[in-house]
């Protein structure tokens, strides 16, 4: 999925993954060698160990940063099965509300050409954002999200604004227990 994504939320993608990489920097020895990540994450993480202050957020900020280099998914998971860790739910809320926020933009100049022209607004119009959520997501009901789109852009109504974030959200967790099912 292509999606604008802004300067501003760029640095909160980037602060989670330094929230990741603080936990990950306090692993002990035991749960080190069951560590998903490679070598060279396990060797920042090894030393990260002895510092403190401001030496030690700088490693941190350097681990996240290697850590950024491939895929967090993997990490996420087992931070969250070994520690309770809520950075994996929390990374899934921003997900949703990011292709909530595209969806509505897209829309929002959709609906504003169709002003210009004069001519209705009608929930079919043409999307590229739709079908690559749809791919991502089977579960997902193109009328059903079209509807509810078309409903906010049309009134505003906040309601609609939260029932887009609810199905998206349901979606994303959909999709991560069946990748998780299908793992056992």
């Amino acid at each position: 999925m292509v999606e604008y994504v802004s300067r501003s939320e760029m640095k909160r993608i980037y602060k989670q993954v330094e929230e990741l990489a603080k936990e990950i920097a306090d692993l002990s020895d035991k749960e080190l060698k069951s560590f998903p990540g490679g070598p060279v994450i396990e060797e920042e993480i090894l030393a990260t160990r002895g510092l403190k202050g401001g030496s030690r957020n700088r490693q941190i900020k350097y681990l996240a940063k290697v850590i950024r280099q491939g895929p967090l998914d993997e990490i996420y998971l087992f931070i969250t099965n070994r520690k309770g860790s809520k950075l994996h739910a929390k990374k899934q809320f921003h997900a949703a509300e990011r292709m909530r926020d595209s969806l509505i933009n897209e829309a929002v100049e959709a609906h504003q050409e169709c002003l210009s022209m004069q001519v209705p607004f009608e929930p079919d119009w043409e999307s590229g954002i739709i079908s690559d959520i749809l791919e991502e997501y089977p579960n997902l009901k193109e009328t059903e999200l079209r509807r509810i789109i078309h409903q906010y852009v049309t009134t505003r109504n906040k309601y609609h604004y939260r029932e887009l974030f609810r199905v998206l959200k349901a979606a994303v967790e959909l999709k991560e227990r069946l990748g998780r099912s299908s793992e056992v």
